[in-house]
């Protein structure tokens, strides 16, 4: 019965990693590992789109996100978003932003965000956009935005396939 049920859980498991939505590959880039970069799709006519991704330092020292550039935008920029009494405002990072030693800064939709404006043709669910992003030391890092549904509030299963742990049924009876 042992064996029988480790076949299952086994045959689960393998079926549950083939099912999970294909998302786009880490990218290392230096001390760097960019994840989880994702976009909505734009409804028709739309001028301009969000970038959403994870960026984890795993260095000793900071390293900063200074540029992005994407063909299929005539201007792009690093944006933060942020609530102040209640006053939503959204303005470019002229400086950059700095990803410090052993943390991870993500940037999602209401937070940090790449935005792309003067889009030259839409955003359309299951495409791949991509963008390179400019760092003071890694460089240039070409990534792909996986284009999400238009109103996606992260990547689809965000990312990672969660894994429960299974009760031992090893003492059932079949």
């Amino acid at each position: 019965m042992k064996t029988m049920m480790n076949d299952l859980l086994g045959a689960v498991f393998a079926l549950a990693l083939f099912a999970a939505p294909a998302l786009a590959d880490d990218v290392r880039a230096g001390d760097l590992v960019i994840s989880q970069a994702w976009s909505r799709a734009t409804p028709g006519g739309a001028k301009v789109a969000g970038g959403f991704l994870t960026i984890e330092n795993k260095g000793t020292a900071p390293d900063k996100l200074v540029a992005v550039s994407a063909d299929i935008a005539g201007k792009t920029e690093i944006h933060e978003m942020k609530t102040d009494n209640g006053v939503m405002t959204m303005r470019p990072l002229d400086s950059g932003l700095v990803i410090d030693p052993g943390k991870t800064v993500k940037l999602a939709p209401g937070g940090y965000h790449l935005m792309l404006q003067e889009l030259k043709g839409p955003f359309k669910q299951g495409d791949k956009v991509p963008v390179t992003l400019q760092f003071e030391k890694a460089g240039k890092v070409a990534i792909s935005l996986d284009v999400q549904s238009v109103g996606a509030q992260a990547p689809a299963d965000g990312g990672h396939m969660m894994m429960k742990k299974m009760p031992d049924h090893s003492g059932m009876k079949m």
